[in-house]
């Protein structure tokens, strides 16, 4: 089934964001990156472009846009600075949508209109040290005891969950067993500052120095039972929606890696001079440019594919394969098409003065958060029938 390509006022929309990109990210950025620093000032603005509502209702200060509009945010924050849009993609797919699909009226009139309009993040803690892939390996567990849940355990990986702004983070736990002993897991919201919740120290990362990560502990943590998020029993079920559109997002974010490593790969090779002229005379180069500008191509279409399923409602297992193999292509690219650029670079490219080794550095976790390749290509695998483990 073929799904139309991107719209004139899509791509009005792509200008605006690449104009804020280059003029409020673009200056900055690079001594972000030096000092490990979270621009809260930042967030509020993106706040105000309202790059945070694109997918929500009007009635919670949204604009009720389409899936496609945060895709090509993500892409276009992504290619100035990965940290940067994967700030937008949690804080959209990982923060405010579990609220808005899953929770209750009172939930989400309590929570989204600061979180849509930037003055707030949100953290999806799902993550632990013994289960990552394996989501239903998870030991955190929740008990109701009074009409109050209490939580203990540890999360680790979350974004954007100890930053000034963080207003909450959602977490899945045990909530139970089912029959035949399997865990029963919920989805349970804990807002920040509660007793027993702590957001420990940032992590020193190879990459994505500017976006804010933290491990996360539980000890007695309390929240009352109506925090509880969707139905009980469903947090798998509500983790792996999630992922779905997560992975069409991080997509994105992977197509902006390589539409940045195209761009100046090409600009240095039009620009090194060496033997009497510029580098990109010479094949060697020049072929591995114009890879870039396949892989870019090819991983735009994949994502832009699965982003237009989304927004024309189609789900399941046709939504899920493509969804994994747009993850699976673009980002397995992104991590390519920075090795490429830096070798361009030569060893300029080795230097933190240029941005390629920023991208370097940024681009490995693309083939690791929301599912690894190995997970995607499992899940790709068991699409196609096969029995695969």
């Amino acid at each position: 089934m073929a799904y139309s390509t991107l719209s004139s006022e899509h791509e009005a929309f792509r200008k605006v964001v690449r104009s804020f990109a280059q003029a409020e990210i673009a200056p900055h950025v690079a001594q972000w990156d030096r000092d490990h620093h979270f621009p809260v000032d930042l967030v509020a603005t993106m706040g105000e472009l309202g790059l945070f509502g694109l997918t929500a209702p009007e009635e919670y200060g949204g604009s009720g846009g389409d899936f496609t509009s945060l895709c090509i945010a993500i892409e276009e924050l992504g290619r100035v600075d990965q940290s940067i849009g994967i700030t937008l993609e949690a804080a959209v797919g990982l923060g405010i949508n579990p609220i808005l699909t899953y929770g209750t009226d009172a939930q989400k009139e309590r929570w989204l209109p600061d979180l849509v309009a930037g003055r707030a993040l949100a953290g999806f803690g799902l993550t632990e040290p013994g289960a990552g892939s394996d989501a239903g390996a998870t030991a955190t567990k929740a008990d109701l005891v009074d009409g109050e849940w209490v939580i203990d355990g540890a999360k680790q990986f979350i974004t954007n969950s100890g930053s000034d702004i963080t207003s909450l983070v959602t977490v899945t736990a045990r909530t139970g067993l089912r029959d035949g002993g399997r865990p029963e897991i919920s989805t349970i919201v804990v807002p920040a500052g509660t007793p027993g919740f702590v957001a420990e120290p940032a992590y020193d990362k190879l990459g994505w120095h500017i976006s804010d990560t933290h491990p996360l502990t539980f000890t007695g943590c309390r929240v009352p039972e109506e925090n509880l998020l969707g139905v009980r029993g469903r947090g798998y079920a509500q983790f792996l929606a999630t992922l779905d559109d997560g992975r069409i997002a991080i997509a994105a974010l992977a197509v902006g890696c390589i539409e940045a490593c195209l761009d100046l790969a090409r600009e240095y090779a039009l620009d090194r001079q060496t033997f009497g002229g510029p580098i990109g005379r010479k094949q060697g180069v020049a072929f591995q440019i114009a890879d870039l500008a396949v892989a870019a191509r090819a991983a735009r279409a994949l994502t832009y594919e699965a982003a237009a399923m989304k927004d024309a409602g189609v789900g399941g297992q046709e939504l899920k394969q493509a969804a994994s193999i747009a993850k699976l292509y673009a980002t397995e690219q992104a991590v390519t098409a920075t090795r490429i650029a830096t070798q361009v670079f030569g060893g300029y490219g080795f230097m933190e003065e240029y941005p390629v080794a920023r991208f370097y550095r940024d681009a490995k976790i693309l083939e690791i958060g929301e599912g690894t390749s190995e997970v995607q290509r499992m899940l790709i695998a068991r699409g196609l029938g096969l029995p695969v483990e």
